[in-house]
């Protein structure tokens, strides 16, 4: 019987000895910590400074010396107060109330916490106000009020979750998954530990509250040996953290695993830890829970210790749920009601006077939107009623212009087939006279093929009917010459089908700028210019509507002819004027994608260039030329819808037109002598 008592008295002594090491080196890196602090307080100026300073020694203190912690924490209250740092006389309240908390002072730690919560809610400060919930949630649950404890935690939830706080929300969980393991809601208990462990980063100086509690929920789920590996991880952690009092709870957390399991010695080594660590930072839960597990264990084999035992647990049960401590929490609780039920009402009259005042305020301005509406109503209907006449006046210039429009188009199509009539009577006119000048001679020489036949004179007979043929000859030869011009002129004439056709550009070019040419000297007899035509062989058919393109060029001929010689009258014979005109094959560059391609690059094409040595074209209107109505010529000389239709034309076959003025060095480049102007026309060949 004594070997066994002394078997488990040695068995104590070692593990006690060992708890002694472990409190040493906690002690040591505490000191460490708060002798430091303890310094810069010492040359500390500023009365911030101070505040915060013996806030940070009171947290150091609050897990392994509770007396020291309320000496340094419960002076700064009154000289924050007394500075007007009422953020920091709240913060610093919260802290004093949870260590009195800690010792088992509960209707102090509630007073304070609901004061520090007044001021934090005066303040609007929403961290601190989650900060203090927790604080109230952690005194409910000493007083195994679970509900009550949940809902101020729900509650700093909520904010901490607002702010994006991860660390604090982290907390949260870890608190409600310890709550609801108290009230034995595993599933609960199990989501909210889970979400702590998932941000293990944020809380490494607090996770040994999520194992305390993971472990609890494998315990009450028989899953012991999980259990206890979770509770001895905490109990590392408590320590390494030097938190005693969560230490004291663990270690009677494993204490009540050996005693399911039977495992008593263990159970009593862990209950003894437990003990001792409770003293140490005056928890009194912690001492409570020990000491009674302490009690119930040694009941059967040594009395007198389990008695002791009990006595401690008692006194510390008395101190912390004595009838006058009841009382006195329960009156702060109905105080604290009370406030909060007076702030309720408060806060719903105030948003009903809120909701009245926006009621009132939204008729208003409902009334103000009516009239402006009603205002904007009469004002828009007047500017419709001026839109509408303006839209009818607009109309009828619309109309008058088109038909202005119509009739200038229809007098440039004029003008332009007188130009190519007396280009084609001009051109006709030389086989004309070569056909009339061959009759007469023929008619004089039948007349002598005559005499000379009443003389006899049969040789010479011979001779006048072999002139006679070739003069016929040559006459037939012009008449096919006229013809063919005539045939081709009313091909390039007649009314444009709109279709296009495969057509010889460089046949198209020659025609119409022989027909320029002789039509302004048909109509100018001192007119007097040179021209010359250099056409790319190689170049393939292009398909174009004949009679389009042939207007096209027809009128920049035209052009280009009337400038050089308008230089020529002002310049005189020492002007030499000429026009010319050259077409050329040009292919994209190789490699290079058709959506990168200038515009003149995109396809293989053919190039008109109409060059000119005349005055040129000032730059201040080269991006005018191709406007409609635009013209440099004289009132009546011109309608400006050239160009414009030769562009539209242009581009209308997938083309472009363009002008440039040459600069001398260009011109003579171009051979033209003097600045000029080149218009160049590109045409795709597929």
């Amino acid at each position: 019987m004594y070997k066994k008592y002394l078997h488990i008295i040695l068995l104590i002594g070692v593990h006690l000895c060992c708890f002694s090491q472990n409190s040493q080196l906690l002690d040591s890196i505490s000191t460490e910590r708060i002798n430091s602090l303890k310094q810069q307080l010492f040359l500390a100026k500023e009365d911030s400074s101070r505040i915060r300073l013996m806030t940070q020694i009171g947290f150091v203190y609050e897990v392994i010396n509770a007396d020291s912690s309320i000496k340094y924490t419960g002076a700064g209250p009154a000289l924050a107060r007394q500075l007007g740092y009422f953020l920091a006389e709240a913060a610093l309240m919260t802290n004093l109330g949870s260590v009195l908390r800690q010792q088992g002072k509960l209707a102090e730690s509630l007073d304070l916490l609901f004061n520090a919560l007044k001021i934090a809610q005066t303040k609007n400060k929403t961290q601190e106000i989650a900060k203090i919930y927790r604080r109230l949630s952690d005194v409910y649950f000493d007083l195994e009020n679970f509900p009550k404890a949940l809902e101020y935690l729900k509650q700093a939830l909520i904010i901490d979750e607002e702010n994006q706080n991860k660390r604090s929300a982290a907390i949260d969980h870890m608190s409600l998954g310890t709550v609801y393991e108290k009230m034995n809601n595993l599933d609960a208990a199990s989501f909210h530990t889970e979400k702590a462990f998932q941000q293990k980063e944020h809380i490494e100086d607090f996770i040994q509250y999520a194992y305390q509690a993971f472990g609890n929920i494998q315990l009450k789920k028989q899953n012991f040996e999980n259990a206890e590996s979770l509770f001895r991880e905490g109990l590392l952690i408590s320590e390494k953290n030097s938190d005693i009092k969560t230490a004291s709870e663990i270690c009677a957390d494993i204490s009540a695993l050996f005693i399911k399991v039977n495992q008593r010695d263990s159970a009593i080594y862990y209950a003894s830890k437990g003990f001792e660590y409770g003293q140490k930072v005056s928890s009194k839960q912690g001492v409570i829970r020990s000491a009674s597990m302490l009690a119930e264990m040694y009941d059967s084999t040594q009395p007198i210790m389990a008695l002791n035992y009990f006595k401690i647990a008692s006194s510390a049960k008395d101190s912390l749920f004595g009838i006058n401590n009841i009382q006195i929490i329960q009156n702060l609780i109905i105080r604290e009601d009370a406030k909060q039920k007076e702030l309720e009402d408060a806060k719903t009259a105030y948003q009903n006077e809120l909701k009245l005042y926006g009621l009132l305020a939204g008729l208003a301005a409902l009334l103000i939107i009516a009239l402006i509406l009603y205002r904007n109503n009469i004002h828009k209907q007047k500017v419709n009623m001026q839109l509408e006449q303006q839209k009818e006046a607009l109309q009828n210039t619309l109309s008058d212009l088109k038909s202005t429009q119509s009739q200038l188009i229809q007098s440039e199509k004029m003008a332009s087939l007188g130009e190519l009539t007396a280009g084609i009577a001009h051109e006709i006119q030389n086989p004309l006279n070569f056909v009339n000048n061959f009759s007469e001679v023929s008619n004089e020489l039948l007349s002598e093929l005559s005499e000379e036949v009443e003389k006899g004179n049969y040789d010479e007979v011979k001779l006048i009917a072999k002139d006679v043929q070739q003069n016929l000859e040559k006459i037939n030869h012009h008449g096919k010459r006229a013809d063919a011009i005539v045939k081709g002129m009313l091909q390039h004439s007649r009314t444009s089908t709109g279709q296009k056709e495969p057509t010889d550009i460089n046949a198209l070019c020659d025609e119409y700028l022989r027909l320029a040419y002789h039509g302004l000297k048909a109509r100018d007899n001192s007119f007097e210019a040179s021209f010359r035509f250099e056409p790319d062989e190689t170049l393939p058919k292009v398909n174009v509507v004949p009679q389009d393109i042939g207007r096209v060029l027809l009128n920049i001929f035209n052009n280009a002819f009337q400038a050089v010689s308008e230089r020529k009258k002002v310049e005189g014979e020492n002007f030499n004027p000429e026009v010319k005109v050259s077409t050329k094959q040009v292919f994209p560059p190789a490699g290079l994608p058709s959506e990168e391609k200038g515009m003149n690059e995109v396809r293989r094409g053919a190039c008109i260039s109409i060059s000119d040595n005349g005055p040129g074209i000032p730059s201040s209107i080269l991006d005018k030329i191709f406007q409609p109505f635009f013209t440099t010529k004289p009132t009546g000389q011109g309608t400006g819808l050239g160009l414009s239709l030769s562009y539209d034309i242009v581009k209308a076959h997938g083309g472009d037109l363009k002008v440039v003025t040459l600069p001398a060095e260009a011109a003579a480049q171009a051979g033209n002598e003097g600045e000029g102007s080149a218009f160049i026309i590109q045409l795709p060949t597929d």
